[in-house]
């Protein structure tokens, strides 16, 4: 899968990405993990790009609502 990764102004996140097709969101976090949140919609996407804090929004958006798994 080749995603477009995005550099984000985080102390935690380092870039995500969005798969449009397959609803997929890759996260890439600052210590080099990395992780895919699956069923997410477009506009949770933006909100997550647009959030003042991207690591509060993750939390408090994806966590617990979208299913994820570690790729790295």
């Amino acid at each position: 899968m080749n995603v477009k990764m995005i550099s984000v102004s985080s102390s935690n996140i380092a870039a995500v990405g969005y798969d449009v097709e397959s609803e997929i969101v890759h996260v890439q976090f600052v210590n080099g993990s990395e992780y895919i949140y699956k069923g997410v919609p477009q506009h949770e996407f933006d909100g997550l790009l647009n959030a003042p804090s991207i690591g509060s929004y993750l939390h408090r958006n994806y966590k617990n609502v979208y299913s994820y798994e570690r790729t790295s």
